[in-house]
């Protein structure tokens, strides 16, 4: 699989990262296992968790199960210097962790000491941001957002304090970039202008859903990031499985994220059951699986970077790798634009 250079950074990931927001709940710590391997045997190299994992659904008593997961994985295999290793800090709206406490420069000290114990590693190559601390429209709260005034001066001296924060753990050893999730355009252009008047670490890349199914990405925030040089690595680039098709209005797979939560946060609604249909019907007329298809799509766009997909299991894992490794002719990529005209952002 390809690799490229990771923003600024002189991190070397694959096109592709793995996901693992399953392991603990869904996944148990031998499957999560044989998916790493899968993954690295695959060419994969990039893996992503977070503080507040597994989720679907989210526990207090199992936050932080799925970092120690990957951390016995590295522990067992010993192969820590063969992936990038991405994590997140909690945000408050994330109430399972640290009963809310959310982060700041100085709590980011003791958050990613606790990371680092769990994934068994002395440094976390990427740390990011789960949510920012002020309101914002992701997670199907765009349908309701109605921004009041913004206190720029209170904004960028959270922004001066944490990233004076993320600094002081570069300058440790136990992070090597920070990175933004859950941000807009605006947040991620005053992230990075703030870093540079103040000479403080600017945000290396960006994680906010985007798929073939959730396209609102694709205009001030794709521009923003190429601006500034700040790549996307979407989450949820199959739109939470709903893409494969093993979704319907009255079916539901057992151990499925759908078994855990009715909606999958708002994403199935009667306007998306269309939209999956036509995205389908494109990769059937194309011969191609359709999550391989809506990968490799994400792959054709000039701000992302790597993908996160997640697996419930290798096979999963060897479906995604088929779609890093296609090449989408003109004409299905004209017709995947008349379905987007047709079924704009379902969800």
């Amino acid at each position: 699989m390809d690799r490229i250079k990771l923003g600024r950074s002189d991190l070397q990931v694959s096109r592709l990262c793995l996901g693992t927001m399953g392991w603990g709940s869904r996944n148990t710590e031998a499957e999560g296992h044989a998916q790493m391997n899968a993954a690295i045997a695959g060419g994969i190299n990039f893996v992503d968790t977070a503080e507040v994992y597994p989720t679907y659904p989210v526990k207090a008593e199992t936050v932080g199960r799925t970092e120690e997961i990957v951390g016995s994985w590295i522990a067992k295999t010993g192969r820590r210097d063969d992936i990038v290793l991405a994590t997140k800090v909690a945000a408050p709206n994330q109430g399972a962790v640290r009963d809310g406490e959310g982060y700041s420069g100085d709590i980011v000290q003791r958050t990613v000491d606790g990371s680092l114990k769990r994934l068994q590693t002395d440094v976390i190559d990427l740390y990011q941001t789960h949510f920012p601390l002020r309101p914002q429209y992701h997670m199907r709260a765009q349908w309701k957002y109605n921004p009041e005034r913004i206190d720029r001066a209170a904004i960028e001296a959270h922004m001066i304090d944490l990233m004076g924060g993320m600094q002081r753990l570069i300058e440790a050893g136990k992070i090597r970039h920070w990175g933004l999730s859950n941000e807009t355009a605006w947040g991620l252009t005053t992230w990075v202008r703030v870093a540079e008047e103040n000479g403080l670490p600017r945000p290396l890349t960006i994680q906010n859903e985007y798929s073939i199914l959730h396209r609102i990405a694709d205009t001030d925030l794709a521009e923003a990031c190429l601006a500034e040089d700040v790549p996307q690595i979407p989450f949820s680039p199959l739109g939470m499985g709903l893409i494969s098709g093993k979704y319907g209005p009255e079916l539901t797979p057992e151990k499925t994220r759908r078994a855990q939560e009715s909606t999958l946060n708002g994403r199935i609604n009667p306007k998306v059951w269309p939209a999956i249909e036509a995205y389908i019907a494109i990769a059937k007329r194309h011969g191609m699986d359709p999550s391989a298809m809506a990968l490799a799509w994400a792959l054709t766009r000039h701000s992302v970077a790597s993908p996160i997909f997640g697996a419930s299991s290798v096979e999963h894992v060897e479906i995604a790798l088929q779609g890093g490794e296609l090449t989408l002719s003109d004409e299905v990529l004209e017709q995947i634009d008349e379905a987007n005209r047709m079924h704009p952002n379902p969800f």
